[in-house]
């Protein structure tokens, strides 16, 4: 009874009431977002609100599970929970349901579970297990082979399944291991490759590497005492002009006809709202209209006409921008802004490298989640159909950042326990 005692006063209790400001806050706009005068009931479990709240209730019984484990429990067996999550994502390729053209659903009557979801907190889990061993070094070529062969395998899995907003969201693990040591530069080289692979689409081929190559010539005027880094820069041009014509192809080839269109609006080269960019339009539209205050709640001509497609799941946010205008939306971003920065806080006080290694990985996690799902209602980012934290209808995501934070939670309630 004393040790539960002292792990219940260890709970960082702010943490615990953010999140469940959040979950509240996520509810109250999918109801707003799918209010119907006939099914206007709270306990309407007919529709998406009244689904939402069974889900809610199954995360708070999954919150409390995790809290009672013993805190060990999570190191000692996270590469077991990361193989038998591998093995659900083999699994639905077999025998999983197809939904909108992703083969990623496990189907038992009304009930759907999508493990691609759950495999960001195991994949989170087995990472912080492999860091954190006594003779990792994250300088040394086999350990980056390794922890990329980590990343790789479930993302190969999920971009099997046809979910590539899934597979992306993987990418958020170079902040992890940024700040286990990898060099920045691995930041700037995939800065680097996103910006080039923009201009290729935007600027004429040969003009972009005349441009390029008169900044190598810059850099070649200033260097050329140092043999070293002439050829250097010389390798590193001819990788860009490589980069540069290849863009085509793989713009073309490689990526689907859905992913080229939602680029093309992205960038403006797609301007037929009606046809390919409407849900894009239609909800910076609902955004714009929120103004300062918002329209109130349930007053959102644009919410409550159903103009926005998918309002409930990937464009939720609209719903608040336009219900609850810029003081709305500025206090979510600034709730989610603060539980990041309450995680890494958090992190950084872990004794533990187990438990500050895979904090570090859900702040990374939530924080890609939050920034693309925002920035796909407001035409900054590409719709990739990732949900937004908290806010988003459906089970899977709920209960898969329900665990993640809450595993935490837990691990940081041992932190005075070196966990190994």
């Amino acid at each position: 009874m004393r040790d539960s005692k002292g792990i219940l006063q260890n709970i960082d209790w702010i943490t615990v009431m953010l999140y469940v400001i959040l979950v509240a806050m996520g509810w109250t706009c999918i109801y707003a977002a799918v209010y119907n005068e006939e099914h206007n009931k709270l306990f309407d479990f007919t529709q998406n609100h009244g689904k939402q709240m069974i889900w809610i209730g199954g995360s708070i019984l999954i919150a409390l599970f995790l809290l009672i484990i013993d805190g060990k429990f999570y190191s000692a067996f996270s590469y077991l929970i990361y193989g038998i999550t591998l093995a659900l994502l083999i699994v639905v390729l077999l025998v999983g349901r197809r939904v909108k053209g992703s083969q990623s659903w496990f189907e038992i009557g009304s009930f759907k579970l999508q493990p691609a979801e759950f495999a960001k907190f195991t994949t989170t889990l087995a990472l912080a297990k492999f860091l954190s061993n006594q003779n990792i070094k994250l300088q040394e070529t086999k350990t980056k082979l390794r922890a990329a062969i980590i990343l790789l395998i479930p993302i190969t899995l999920i971009l099997a399944q046809n979910d590539t907003g899934s597979a992306l969201v993987y990418f958020s693990f170079i902040f992890v291991l940024y700040r286990e040591g990898l060099s920045g530069n691995y930041l700037l080289l995939g800065f680097a490759a996103i910006v080039i692979f923009i201009l290729s689409l935007l600027v004429d081929k040969i003009t972009l590497v005349i441009i390029f190559s008169s900044f190598a010539f810059i850099i070649f005027m200033l260097a050329r005492k140092n043999k070293r880094n002439i050829i250097s820069i010389l390798a590193v041009l001819a990788l860009v002009s490589g980069m540069i014509f290849s863009v085509d192809y793989v713009f073309n080839h490689v990526l689907q006809e859905h992913q080229r269109t939602r680029i093309n609006v992205l960038l403006g080269k797609e301007t037929d709202y009606k046809d390919k960019g409407w849900n894009v339009h239609q909800s910076m539209i609902a955004i714009g209209s929120g103004g300062f205050w918002g329209k109130g709640f349930l007053k959102g001509s644009q919410t409550q006409f159903d103009f926005v497609p998918k309002q409930s799941t990937d464009f939720i946010f609209c719903t608040v921008g336009e219900e609850f205008g810029f003081v709305g939306v500025f206090v979510v971003i600034s709730l989610f802004m603060v539980l990041l920065g309450r995680i890494i806080f958090l992190a950084e006080r872990q004794r533990s490298p187990y438990s500050r290694i895979y904090g570090y990985g859900i702040a990374s996690i939530l924080f890609f989640h939050m920034m693309v799902n925002i920035g796909m209602t407001i035409g900054l980012a590409p719709v990739i159909g990732i949900p937004l934290p908290f806010f988003t209808y459906g089970g899977s995501s709920l209960w898969s950042f329900t665990m993640m934070l809450f595993v935490f939670i837990k691990l940081d309630a041992y932190r005075l326990q070196i966990l190994r």
